[in-house]
């Protein structure tokens, strides 16, 4: 895709999204699994094509450890809806204030292997924004531009036998330019990377067009980080 289509559209990117709360959106409950907010952060600029913000988390937690992921995580009591609960994590996770972030609207709802559901929420934030890093919960923050992503070349796939299915593994091996380090982003952060790319530009990189499992499938996976380990070992 030429680079040029791929300079921030802000018109083109509402179009296509859904408004948060549009009935046409894809919106997931279950009892099983926890309900959670991710900030898809998108810093735009005039000259060049737009960066997406992804964290490297720290080893703390059981679940996501060590992971590559957008700023986000579980709604809190003391959030007053999914949204206040994306702009909460960014702020804490990223330093980023929750009146410096434009929400341009959502991406359908998201189920995990390790029984989360994720809404995404699509922001812009400014690129002079700093961007503070959480430390418990952050190693570090980097920006990846999104002719990275959308260049095939760089997209990986396979297909897993889990418990008799094939389930789809979408990864990106992305080395910074400002610290040289290879960081492996994949999992749910990787599929919402690529429904967003289908979704505003129409335009796929799967070629195994297999589907994520849905909640009733994941529900019935009997040990999933068994799997996860098996999924891991391929990158």
């Amino acid at each position: 895709m030429d680079t040029l289509n791929l300079i921030f559209n802000e018109e083109l990117i509402r179009k296509k999204l859904f408004p948060c709360d549009s009935p046409a959106r894809i919106s997931l409950t279950d009892e099983f699994f926890t309900k959670s907010a991710v900030l898809f952060t998108i810093v735009p600029y005039s000259d060049k094509p737009y960066d997406l913000v992804i964290i490297h988390r720290t080893n703390r937690g059981s679940k996501h450890r060590g992971e590559m992921a957008f700023p986000g995580g579980k709604i809190e009591p003391k959030d007053k809806s999914l949204n206040d609960t994306a702009l909460r994590e960014a702020e804490e996770e990223i330093g980023v204030p929750r009146e410096k972030v434009k929400i341009l609207g959502c991406l359908h709802d998201f189920p995990t292997m390790t029984r989360y559901i994720i809404t995404p929420f699509l922001g812009i934030i400014n690129k002079d924004q700093k961007l503070v890093k959480e430390k418990r919960e952050v190693q570090n923050i980097i920006k990846v531009p999104i002719s990275f992503f959308i260049n095939k070349s760089n997209f990986k796939e396979h297909a897993m036998d889990l418990e008799g299915k094939n389930f789809p593994v979408f990864y990106f091996n992305y080395k910074d330019q400002k610290d040289g380090k290879k960081y492996t982003i994949w999992g749910a952060t990787a599929y919402m990377i690529v429904a967003f790319i289908e979704t505003i530009y129409d335009y796929k990189l799967s070629k195994l067009g297999l589907k994520r499992f849905k909640v009733e499938e994941i529900k019935s996976l009997k040990d999933y980080i068994k799997h996860k380990r098996e999924i891991t070992r391929k990158f």
